[in-house]
């Protein structure tokens, strides 16, 4: 396009090509790389046919073969699916109670509670970590599976709450009071009406706590007990002796496991017709 001759030269810079943010560009590269290399390396190496893991030496499913059959590892997996199915339950049947209590209350104790069920998300998790130990040393109860997944559920809540509250909040009380008019008791209103209208969010929810809890290691590390250990406390318990090719096998199951549920949680609103992707996660 051919610019006035009456534009001052300054002006005529100002509207020609812009020169793209090569420095940005190259920063965002080697930040991808970085980050996603190693990642790569492991899932490659998990197939790796030799039990090498600095040279290649062509695709082989062997390593996937002695997870299967590995006891040890079965059993740290098993504890892990019971850990993460018992958080999930419980941490979004108190999450939903929590919600619609700090949405419905009105006056300040809502907004502090609401303030205080933030704090879990900013605390460093092995401060949360190191709390649950005393705890549960202080009480005198054994480190075992329920010691994780109280500590799970008691973490998890604040996820469950931040998520449905803004979803519990954008409901139309009208609906509820028409359907309490008509003659439903409140907790038939609350059954009939308020929950499948947050099912979506709630499932949505319940599938991301799932994936968290799944990949957890700081608070597990702290609250298990000897055996069985959850699968992510067992690879780091065995890769201080020397990192297996099996681990590589096991880091890839986790992570397709991980990247499916999270990717199925972003992806439950859209299938009941409302918004999805990051905005759960979010709470917007």
């Amino acid at each position: 396009m051919n610019l006035p001759a009456s534009l001052p030269p300054r002006a005529r810079r100002r509207r020609g090509p812009r020169r793209k943010p090569v420095f940005a560009i190259a920063v965002t590269v080697v930040f991808f790389v970085l980050l996603y290399l190693p990642i790569a390396m492991v899932v490659l190496f998990s197939f790796n046919a030799q039990k090498s893991l600095t040279i290649f030496k062509g695709f082989s499913l062997r390593w996937y073969e002695a997870f299967f059959h590995d006891n040890v590892l079965l059993g740290s997996l098993g504890m892990s699916l019971e850990v993460s199915l018992v958080a999930m339950i419980g941490s979004v049947v108190l999450g939903v109670a929590l919600a619609l209590g700090l949405v419905r209350h009105k006056g300040r104790l809502g907004g502090y509670a609401g303030l205080i069920m933030m704090v879990p998300l900013i605390t460093p998790e092995i401060v949360t970590g190191v709390a649950s130990l005393l705890l549960f040393k202080g009480l005198g109860v054994t480190l075992d599976s329920g010691t994780v997944m109280i500590a799970e559920i008691t973490f998890s809540i604040s996820y469950v709450t931040v998520i449905l509250r803004s979803r519990v909040a954008a409901l139309n009380p009208e609906v509820e009071e028409a359907a309490m008019d008509l003659g439903a008791t409140r907790w038939q209103a609350l059954r009939l009406v308020t929950l499948p209208a947050l099912l979506p969010a709630i499932l949505a929810s319940a599938v991301l706590i799932f994936a968290l809890v799944f990949d957890d290691f700081v608070l597990a590390y702290f609250t298990t007990g000897v055996d069985p250990q959850p699968l992510a406390v067992r690879i780091y318990s065995a890769i201080r002796f020397g990192v297996e090719p099996t681990i590589n096998a096991v880091g890839t199951l986790m992570l397709a496991g991980s990247i499916t549920l999270i990717g199925l949680a972003l992806a439950i609103p859209r299938l009941f017709g409302r918004r999805g992707g990051l905005d759960l996660i979010s709470g917007e």
